[in-house]
């Protein structure tokens, strides 16, 4: 499983509940619109926690500032990914959600990366 996995942070102007509002019923949307043109699997967002005990976690490891959320995108593989990005679809779709991260994406401070299923355990 090939995993694309974005750590962002919202532009500066924005609250954090702003920009999670607007990720969530604006740019969530418009991405399962696309799934189909990516041949995406799945698509999830994870919306950082606030408050005191979300404070504590992330200052105990000596991080640094966190994000406002993290998007994740799954394909079966790398092939499936180069094949549907290459697409005259995928390419639109693809600058369809970049000029939509232009409106709440601090992009320059928001690194994004691919990943591959390593290792995996279940819980109780």
């Amino acid at each position: 499983m090939l995993t694309l996995v974005f750590c962002l942070r919202r532009k500066e102007g924005l609250s954090r509940e702003e920009f999670q509002r607007y990720w969530r019923e604006n740019h969530g949307p418009l991405m399962k619109g696309n799934m189909q043109a990516f041949d995406a699997r799945k698509y999830q967002q994870w919306h950082t926690s606030t408050g005191p005990e979300a404070e504590q976690i992330n200052k105990s490891r000596g991080g640094p500032d966190d994000y406002d959320g993290v998007a994740v995108v799954w394909w079966d593989d790398l092939a499936h990914f180069v094949a549907a990005t290459g697409t005259e679809d995928g390419r639109a779709a693809g600058r369809e959600m970049y000029r939509d991260e232009l409106n709440f994406i601090d992009l320059e401070n928001s690194p994004i990366f691919m990943t591959e299923t390593g290792y995996e355990a279940d819980g109780v």
